[in-house]
């Protein structure tokens, strides 16, 4: 299968280069370099994955990303000059696949685009209906519910409750977690855990300072907590 892959960058000699780079490794690519044309381009091409800049000349990545989740369900990977740890947490809060940091190499451009396609093609979730008091998580759909309101996970939102539900009960480490939701490309994405227990606290919590769903485990992991768990 040949993925297509959409690239959004406006400079154009490093555009070039990661287009060549991406279509030696096999990958149909489109170039763009606005936002603008980027999004027509998403509209038109429907890609497996996006690759994309924040500092556009037309309108910011942040924005683009924004408008790219209603559009299409590909991942979507930042790669941008901008490298500070506020940036990072923007571009996930906004529901990026990953977040690469310029300049990067060749090799560090494959791996995350391997590991980001793989993520979002895997065909393994279970097919069952987890029901936890307000929450319900049909993993077949993909959907999540709570108290009957449908509830919008980012895609690694989703992946950490699904981590957490196939051992519900259970206390699942930190390393367990990046190892399930991040596989080979875990490395540097330590700090990325708490980020999204918080995340998915807010969305599925009734109240997210005193969580009764999404336990910590001091120094451990966290837990969720089972629907017949007494603890």
């Amino acid at each position: 299968m040949e993925y297509k892959i959409l690239l959004i960058e406006d400079d154009e000699a490093l555009s070039r280069m990661m287009r060549l780079q991406l279509e030696h490794a096999g990958y149909a690519v489109t170039a763009c370099q606005t936002g603008t044309s980027g999004l027509e381009a998403a509209r038109k091409s429907e890609p497996d994955l996006v690759l994309l800049d924040i500092l556009l000349p037309d309108m910011d990545g942040w924005d683009v990303c924004e408008q790219l989740k209603k559009i299409t369900p590909a991942p979507i990977i930042f790669s941008t000059a901008l490298g500070s740890e506020r940036d990072v947490i923007r571009g996930l809060e906004l529901g990026a696949d990953d977040y690469m940091i310029k300049p990067f190499s060749y090799k560090e451009l494959l791996a995350r685009v391997k590991a980001a396609l793989h993520r979002a093609n895997r065909s393994d979730p279970p097919t069952t209906v987890y029901k936890n008091g307000p929450l319900v998580v049909d993993m077949e759909q993909q959907q999540v519910t709570v108290a009957g309101k449908n509830v919008f996970l980012t895609p690694m939102e989703y992946k950490m409750l699904v981590a957490l539900i196939q051992k519900a009960g259970d206390t699942v480490s930190d390393e367990e977690l990046l190892q399930q939701v991040w596989e080979d490309q875990h490395e540097d994405r330590g700090q990325y855990i708490k980020l999204y227990i918080s995340y998915l606290r807010q969305k599925i919590e009734a109240d997210p300072s005193n969580p009764r769903i999404i336990l910590t485990e001091e120094n451990v992991g966290y837990r969720l907590v089972d629907s017949q768990d007494t603890r």
